[in-house]
């Protein structure tokens, strides 16, 4: 008879103590993955030294070497040796009773990691002196190897830290690293991020010998950053930004968001600060989103650069290795804080639109030749007619502004109206059966007349539903949804603000939704589609953003549906009656999907294309 042999015993791992170098590289694998992470943690430390001028100068990408110079406070020779070991920082301070309070971080960062870790994979020099001291020291690491602090020459005060050959000392790092064109763009845009939060701090960039980036001290008060990110994001950013500064809950927002005309096809343009740290965090795209869902297509993005302070122990900064993310302590009321704040904004600008495009135009204007001019007989603005009065327009008409006449023979011109009483102007013609052009104090504004309309519309419809809520149709079967149980959890939480939206829902079972009726403007939708778009919106931003989207576009097809036409002649009284409604509607500067339905073109500008400046 045939026994089965005894299984081998388990075999038991060794467990050992990894050496000091094994462990600083690991380290240094999650502080410094890039280039771009070592220049981060170095000019952090600039900052938290108190530096008014950071210089930062890079060769191959930042892989080859590269340098940060500041005047900050410098770091004494004593300090030089304990600056290179792990966990060692001058960032927390002991209490009484020699505890250190992980929560209240006022610093750029704390974790002590970065010098050391960047000593483990590179060569890396650091040259200072303190300040009050006579002398300047340097401090060499080559792969971990610490030297002995020897005399340097070094003006002022500050430090210099030099790395070379990042990465030389553990090769595989090395093969993941992009081109130097790449890594190159990617340090120059964590240097961008930090100087947009220290505008106060003076900031250079070179790159292989050529300057990329020269950024003056410009202050801390709103002026001087506006100045610094139109610097960073452009003069258009600086002239088509509205201002941010909001509180609740001891949480105050600050910063700037550009007008929904002046967006683009990517959200590389939305910045969010937190107690002057640079994160990437989704909160800030689903509330940018959400705040935006009002006036731009889903495919277009705004531009903000946004600043949270808050009490340190009411964020955790901690939570990554690269300080990139952060954890509030009251995530929704936090969310809730930046999307009112940018709603009010918006509310607030009218019917401000971005000054870009009328910029575009004046850029694409060459003088030329004189065109033929038509005959006295064939001019159809020659016939003046009187401006309307006070309260007259489309809105006195028997039908409303959606109820336009039959088209009129020609447009007219309405030289009486006083162009200084209105920002918008007074009609003076129509153009093309499409165009509305007025004249303002100071210019000329063009009017897409249709996009304008289309967005009186739409306001109008959002008031009214607003005021009796949104009509709902019930299902004769109602509709079970399957769902994942925490994406059903998500949903049915959320039931109460569904249905205000004209959604009514509720848990079925662990992992799936009951849908009972749903929003009568809709038609009949595909429900499963919908309800899983709005748990994807759950998961991502914390907000079913995919409802009131459809919602939103609906009213939008409507309000295009019931506008008045591009073709559609309109005499003086009906184009002024349309700018002066559009003077009284918020948000009336840009269409339903984000384009202006004005230009604006100042007098100036245009004497300048004449040659009269």
């Amino acid at each position: 008879m045939l026994t089965a042999s005894p299984a081998p015993p388990p075999r038991r791992a060794e467990i050992r103590r990894l050496p000091p170098d094994a462990v600083n590289r690991i380290a240094a694998g999650e502080v410094i993955e890039r280039p771009a992470a070592a220049v981060k943690e170095l000019v952090e430390n600039s900052l938290d030294a108190g530096a008014r001028r950071i210089d930062v100068e890079i060769w191959g990408g930042g892989a080859k070497g590269l340098v940060v110079l500041d005047d900050g406070a410098g770091i004494a020779r004593d300090s030089l040796v304990l600056a290179v070991e792990r966990h060692a920082t001058s960032k927390l301070a002991a209490s009484a009773k020699g505890e250190y309070d992980l929560t209240n971080i006022a610093t750029m960062g704390f974790r002590g990691e970065a010098l050391p870790s960047i000593g483990a994979v590179a060569r890396l020099e650091i040259t200072s002196r303190a300040a009050g001291e006579k002398d300047a020291w340097r401090l060499v690491v080559d792969a971990g190897r610490v030297g002995e602090p020897a005399p340097a020459a070094f003006a002022g005060d500050g430090a210099r830290v030099e790395v070379r050959d990042l990465f030389y000392a553990t090769p595989a790092r090395l093969k993941f690293l992009k081109s130097e064109r790449a890594e190159s763009a990617a340090v120059s845009e964590t240097v961008r991020r930090l100087a947009m939060a220290f505008p106060e701090v003076a900031f250079s960039l070179a790159a292989d010998g050529k300057r990329v980036l020269s950024l003056p001290a410009t202050g801390a008060d709103e002026a001087g950053r506006l100045k610094r990110l139109g610097a960073i994001m452009g003069r258009d950013f600086e002239d088509n930004a509205l201002a941010i500064d909001a509180e609740r809950a001891g949480v105050r927002l600050r910063g700037f968001a550009g007008l929904p005309t002046f967006n683009r096809g990517l959200a590389d343009r939305q910045y969010l600060f937190v107690n002057g740290r640079p994160v990437r965090d989704k909160l800030l795209v689903g509330a940018v989103r959400g705040a935006y869902a009002d006036f731009l297509a889903r495919d277009r993005h705004p531009a903000v650069a946004l600043f949270l302070e808050l009490a340190p122990e009411l964020v955790d900064v901690n939570v990554h290795p690269a300080k990139t993310e952060v954890r509030f302590r009251d995530a929704a009321g936090v969310r809730g804080l930046i999307v009112g704040a940018l709603r009010h904004a918006l509310a607030e600008a009218g019917h401000r639109a971005a000054t870009t495009t009328g910029a575009f135009a004046l850029g694409r204007m060459r003088a030329g030749a004189a065109p033929a001019l038509a005959s006295p007989a064939g001019n159809p603005f020659r016939a003046p007619v009187e401006a309307p009065t006070a309260g007259a327009g489309l809105e006195d008409r028997p039908r409303g502004f959606e109820g336009f006449g039959a088209p009129t023979a020609r447009a007219e011109t309405a030289p009486e109206a006083p162009p200084d009483e209105f920002p918008l102007g007074a009609a003076r013609a129509q153009i093309h059966e499409t165009y509305i052009v007025a004249q303002t104090k100071d210019g000329l504004v063009i009017v897409d007349q249709h996009a304008a309309h289309e967005r009186l519309v739409y306001e109008r419809m959002k008031e009214a539903l607003a005021a009796g809520g949104v009509p709902r149709q019930g299902l004769l079967i109602p509709e079970i949804v399957e769902l994942g149980a925490e994406e059903a959890e998500r949903i049915a939480a959320r039931a109460g603000e569904f249905a205000e939206l004209g959604l009514v829902l509720e848990r079925f079972g662990e992992d799936a939704i009951l849908v009972r009726e749903t929003p009568a403007l809709l038609g009949k939708p595909d429900i499963g589609a919908l309800v899983r778009a709005l748990a994807e919106d759950l998961a991502e931003f914390e907000e079913g953003l995919a409802l009131k989207e459809r919602l939103e576009d609906v009213c939008g097809s409507m309000a295009c549906r019931g506008s008045v036409r591009a073709g559609r002649r309109l005499t003086a009284e009906e184009m002024n009656a349309l700018l002066r409604q559009m003077e009284a509607t918020p948000h009336s500067g840009q269409c339903n999907h984000g384009r202006p339905t004005y230009v604006e073109l100042k007098l100036a500008d245009i004497e300048r294309l004449f040659g009269r400046r």
